[in-house]
């Protein structure tokens, strides 16, 4: 064994033993779509007081901190995302109403001076009038200043003056002063006169109306750390006021802009069904590949296996929240894990067919050295839509990008590093060596030996590919026309509510139902397994009870599955980012192309990119199926498939086109794609058993998602190879630019002219 392969299987095996603990030892990070709860985007507002921005945000997120921690919820999660929204995670509460109360109180704490008891005298003047904390009607005038002001509020127990418990203020600087001022006006007001009083007021509850001491002169005022409140507190009303004084007041107003809950049974039902795909469709792949590869290709499901567990620690070790889309991405990378072996075993099978003589092992190598190219540039362009779904998206949408670009290194490692160790380790024994039908490698394959006696020639005729693909392009935009794009609530904002009865209603029923609620505007369907789903463009969590009342009186006990609240002005954004990221997703891509090809093949392969996503969308329109955000990175992974293997495919073009300069490209071309259909039909397979199990196993959530990756590889699988090459064979006609470079001399005794005609021109 030589010392490369002693070292891959050295640091192969550590990683895998590292893996295999932290898999034991270690729990994953489940996402409120997965354990069941409620996620909330709050978004800041300014106020006449405060601006919303990074500071303020932060000040508020504390706040609501303080108060979600009242609910006793278990294990909450705020963070503030950008300048000005703030992500709020509470895992099973099924009820947002409550937490909405608690959470979405936007008035501020203010302090405000009394002018007298309330009344009609009082109401003529178009004042504030509320009871205080007896019910008597007070009079205040204009808020003096806010809780903003408040730097911190504690009880504690005066047993020297006989106070009993009291409530200390301490107020910032310039706040600081606004006090004094206050309470100095107040105290010129005799003893017993309300406008002596202080009124603090919370939500247009007045908490406490404190009046100011008689030792306090007039226009003097208090001082901001001196200040106590005094009354016959107890215990627990004192350090309430104190909560209500320094953790009630938010330092600008909040929205909530986007509301989710799932019922716990979803999310269970969504882990089970994802991983009987997952067993199923990863059994399925690596029978498949143990078929068509033999020997090398039940090493490679080995290293298949050791991916799955690879990614799966580096998942739960880095803290990634594992959300349903990022589950299905999860299950999805194990298809495309083979993308890789593939690439190397067919370049193997090229490299051994074509070099008579030639040794196993050196076949190999020059399998994993001629596939390199190809693996790394697909690769990064994966990983470039994987970086996308994670800057661009929102939500879970950001798990399945993370969940992406950690399935892509994984299997990197695993194809290069693990695969290689193993299949070298086989190759070096003389009886795998010898008999060809065990290896994998010296057999060529049904589909290479079907294009060897055939010899077809698609790239005689190329704009009949590409007026085929104008034909299914045009399809798809009449289905845009005429059908229109069906754009879930994420995308227009709106509220989308599943139940779950106890007892079966039909569609007609809810819509009556619900119409003799008042909500007559609802759009009712339903929602697999026999739900109900409930779309309406305005409805708050007081009356979604309604609505759940009025089908539970036809359906008997009815229980919320899925429940999502997006704001009109978030709808319009993410629609915008929506947009944005297919944008940078083809301008990254068209870049990138540029960079390591020519103009023309990135030009092409954008093109073929285009045309894989107008299909999908205008396939989703006449199926009259939901675009949201789950379809949006379904079409950024289809980018990043399209692209891939389009890479693959003019990665071999270049190659070739470099040793036989003088030939002409459609020639060239045509001998590059008959020699990538057997690594381009086996990959596709790999990920068709994935994403069939996924949509067939996986269960209402996911039956979409899988729908649209299924589509997209297919239509990518055609539009690299008879969309993307047929237009690189057009453009290069009005191409100025030479061949590519040789990068390697040809070796000695080989001359330029003479060339071997299944030589695939890959060298060691």
């Amino acid at each position: 064994m030589t010392r490369a392969t002693t070292v891959r299987a050295v640091l192969a095996a550590a990683v895998l033993l590292v893996s295999v603990l932290i898999t034991l030892t270690m729990s994953p990070r489940l996402g409120l779509d997965l354990q069941g709860g409620t996620r909330m985007v709050l978004q800041a507002e300014d106020s006449d007081t405060a601006k919303a921005d990074r500071e303020s945000t932060d000040r508020t997120l504390e706040v609501l901190r303080r108060r979600i921690d009242s609910l006793g919820v278990t294990e909450p999660t705020l963070t503030r995302s950008g300048e000005d929204r703030i992500i709020v995670e509470l895992p099973d509460v099924q009820d947002p109403r409550k937490a909405a109360e608690v959470i979405g109180k936007t008035a501020q704490l203010t302090f405000h001076a009394v002018q007298g008891p309330g009344g009609p005298a009082a109401d003529d003047t178009k004042g504030l009038t509320l009871p205080d904390e007896q019910g008597r009607e007070l009079a205040l005038g204009p808020a003096a200043l806010s809780g903003a002001g408040v730097k911190e509020a504690s009880a504690s127990f005066d047993a020297q003056q006989g106070a009993g418990w009291t409530v200390s203020l301490d107020f910032h600087k310039d706040a600081g002063r606004d006090w004094t001022r206050l309470t100095g006006e107040a105290a010129c007001h005799p003893v017993q006169d309300e406008r002596r009083r202080v009124a603090i007021v919370l939500d247009k509850q007045v908490i406490s109306s404190p009046q100011v001491s008689p030792t306090v002169s007039c226009d003097t005022g208090l001082p901001s750390g001196s200040t106590q409140i005094t009354g016959s507190f107890s215990a627990d009303e004192a350090r309430e006021l104190a909560l209500l004084i320094e953790g009630g007041a938010l330092p600008v107003p909040v929205e909530i802009v986007e509301q989710r809950t799932v019922g716990p049974t979803l999310g269970a039902a969504a882990i089970d069904a994802s991983a009987r795909a997952a067993l199923i469709g990863a059994a399925a792949t690596a029978l498949f590949i143990t078929l068509v590869y033999r020997l090398f290709g039940a090493l490679a499901a080995v290293a298949l296996g050791a991916y799955g567990v690879i990614s799966y620690a580096a998942l739960v070790a880095l803290g990634v929240t594992l959300t349903l889309p990022g589950l299905a991405g999860f299950v999805l990378a194990i298809g495309m894990a083979v993308d890789a072996n593939v690439l190397v075993f067919e370049r193997a099978r090229e490299e051994y067919a074509g070099r008579p003589g030639k040794s196993l092992r050196s076949s190999l190598t020059a399998g994993f050295k001629g596939a390199w190219s190809a693996v790394a540039d697909s690769n990064v362009t994966t990983l470039i839509a994987a970086g996308l779904l994670f800057f661009l998206g929102s939500g879970p949408v950001k798990g399945f990008g993370v969940t992406l670009a950690i399935g892509v290194l994984a299997s990197m490692f695993s194809a290069l590093v693990i695969a290689r160790a193993l299949t070298e380790i086989a190759a070096r024994s003389r009886f795998v060596a010898d008999f060809r039908g065990l290896n994998g490698i010296a057999i060529p394959g049904r589909v290479r030996t079907w294009l060897t006696r055939r010899e077809p020639q698609p790239m005689r005729y190329p704009r009949r590919w590409l007026t085929l693909s104008a034909v299914l392009i045009a399809v798809a935009v009449a289905g845009i026309v005429v059908r229109g794009v069906n754009f879930g609530v994420e995308f227009t904002g709106g509220r989308l509510v599943e139940y779950s009865t106890s007892r079966p209603v039909d569609v007609e029923t809810a819509r009556s139902a619900l119409a003799g609620a008042g909500f007559g505007d609802a759009e009712v369907t339903t929602a697999g397994a026999g739900d109900i789903s409930v779309r309406t463009g305005d409805l708050d969590n007081d009356d979604e009870h309604a609505l759940r009342a009025a089908l539970a009186a036809e359906g008997g006990e009815t229980t919320k599955v899925r429940d999502e609240l997006i704001g009109p002005s978030l709808g319009d954004e993410l629609r915008r980012n929506a947009l944005i990221a297919l944008a940078i997703a083809v301008l990254v891509q068209l870049a990138y192309l540029a960079i390591r090809f020519r103009w023309t093949f990135a030009v092409a392969s954008v093109g073929a990119l285009a045309h894989d996503v107008i299909i999908l969308i205008g396939t989703f329109a006449w199926l009259g199926r939901t675009v949201d955000g789950i379809f949006l990175a379904a079409l950024l992974t289809v980018i990043g498939y399209s692209v891939n293997d389009s890479v693959v495919v003019f990665d071999r073009v270049r190659e070739l086109w470099a040793k036989a300069r003088r030939k002409p490209l459609a020639e060239v071309a045509n001998r590059a794609v008959l020699q990538t259909v057997p690594r381009t039909v086996n990959t596709g397979m790999g990920a068709l058993f994935i994403l069939t199990a996924l949509a067939v196993l996986g269960g209402d959530s996911l039956a979409d998602f899988a729908l649209a990756l299924l589509i997209g590889i297919v239509v990518g699988t055609y539009s690299s190879v008879m969309t993307a090459v047929p237009a690189a064979l057009l453009l290069e006609r009005t191409s100025k630019a030479p061949p590519p470079a040789r990068t390697r001399a040809p070796r000695a005794g080989q001359g330029a002219g003479r060339r071997d005609p299944h030589d695939n021109g890959a060298r060691v």
